[in-house]
């Protein structure tokens, strides 16, 4: 019998053994390959469906985002309206998502209407026709919002901060403008298409509670396509980072702040050093006790939240530290910043501290790994990144294991003032 007089034990997180649920694994009569997690109490399900067809294979700037967005406004069989009645008869939703490897079609439904919604997602992705009545609103809302979005400070410096570091023409640092909204044709869609959905690469991720017949319910609807399986290998393209390093630019002459970003290239999940300067990050600004939180928020007031993340591409990828703060102050939080590199670069991290991180990165993790879709997403990551899951458990085991020496080193290499560009958009 339990002692309730007496208080249970106190485990630390990084005490915890995680473990990833395996993936099941089948290939569809065409070869396209379908990951599943047959998991979770609640008769629910979520499809995603992973073209490789981001703006880094378009020839024409918007054409993968716009090709993708119009999926659901009208194919040869049904019309915008009935495609989103299809949906909402069932309760069920479908999204789509462009980015710039890959581009996502979504379903989530219940399990017993799964039958009943495939057929409409297969029309989404093999019968598309992209009217002209429907990219005539899309063009006019996509430049509405575009223009609205370019007045605030904080969107055009995440926009610029990525050209800087990876070069304008780059697909990470290339951006939509409202002359390429002008540009776009219905034809130049219908050739992204048909060489990007129709005849393009496509892994299929599922999860949730699945009905005995799943493999022969998508053979049956998506098996006899001619999208094939990927490669998971990308179009590579070549990086031409600005020579110039320190920018302020005048969006907005009546803003009362400033939208800061300091950010740097920095090595993918593939390099040795990415594993163990996640937890680095952490520590310097990637949770809410961070040292960046800590200094530039709690004691000095500058801001009301900075903190510094790694802009995870699958080419390369970016450490980038953002924030808002007042126009008199903006000058003095870089200083911070740098100030806070360097003490990570020139102090031990203290015992206290690095156990905080360690056991605030491992609950996470566990939350996580809490329900079927959250278990998929951490597979899928793995998988699009052409990783194993061995990349999981070593993932873990350099948050456990890593020491105040290795991070300080980390820092010296990477946290350097000289390697970021700093840029301000009033």
């Amino acid at each position: 019998m339990i002692n309730r007089t007496q208080p249970p034990a106190i485990i630390d997180a990084v005490d915890f053994n995680l473990s990833l649920k395996p993936y099941e694994h089948f290939t569809l009569d065409n070869g396209v390959p379908v990951y599943m997690i047959n998991a979770g109490a609640q008769d629910v399900i979520q499809i995603e469906w992973v073209f490789f067809a981001g703006n880094c294979y378009e020839q024409k700037s918007s054409v993968a985002a716009a090709t993708n967005f119009l999926l659901k406004n009208g194919t040869s069989n049904r019309t915008a309206f009935q495609i989103n009645e299809d949906f909402e008869y069932y309760g069920a939703y479908s999204n789509r998502s462009c980015y710039n490897e890959t581009a996502v079609v979504t379903l989530h439904t219940l399990t017993k209407y799964l039958d009943k919604l495939l057929p409409v997602v297969n029309d989404m992705v093999s019968n598309s026709i992209f009217p002209e009545q429907e990219m005539d609103i899309f063009r006019q809302n996509s430049k509405q919002r575009l223009k609205v979005n370019l007045q605030k400070c904080e969107f055009v410096a995440g926009r610029m901060i990525d050209a800087f570091i990876y070069g304008e023409e780059h697909p990470y640092g290339k951006y939509t403008n409202v002359d390429d909204l002008d540009e776009l044709t219905s034809d130049d869609l219908k050739a992204f298409y048909k060489k990007y959905y129709q005849e393009g690469q496509c892994a299929i991720f599922i999860s949730g509670k699945l009905p005995a017949d799943i493999q022969q319910l998508l053979n049956t609807h998506f098996g006899k396509l001619s999208i094939t399986k990927p490669s998971f290998s990308t179009k590579k393209t070549n990086v031409f980072p600005s020579p110039q390093k320190k920018f302020r630019i005048e969006n907005d002459v009546n803003s009362v702040q400033g939208a800061i970003r300091i950010g740097s290239a920095f090595p993918n999940r593939h390099h040795a050093d990415f594993k163990k300067a996640v937890v680095l990050n952490n520590i310097f600004g990637g949770f809410f006790g961070s040292r960046l939180m800590s200094n530039i928020r709690e004691e000095k007031g500058y801001t009301y939240g900075i903190h510094s993340y790694f802009q995870n591409h699958i080419q390369q990828s970016a450490w980038i530290i953002s924030t808002e703060a007042g126009k008199d102050v903006c000058e003095a939080t870089i200083t911070e910043v740098y100030k806070e590199m360097q003490l990570l670069r020139k102090k031990l991290v203290d015992e206290e501290e690095l156990l905080l991180v360690k056991n605030f990165m491992i609950g996470s993790i566990l939350g996580d790994l809490d329900g079927p879709f959250q278990i998929m997403a951490k597979w899928k990551n793995i998988i699009l990144n052409d990783l194993d899951g061995k990349y999981f458990y070593e993932s873990v085991d350099a948050i456990k294991t890593v020491t105040a020496e290795e991070l300080q080193a980390l820092a010296q290499k990477y946290l350097q003032p000289e390697n970021f560009y700093e840029l301000v958009v009033y």
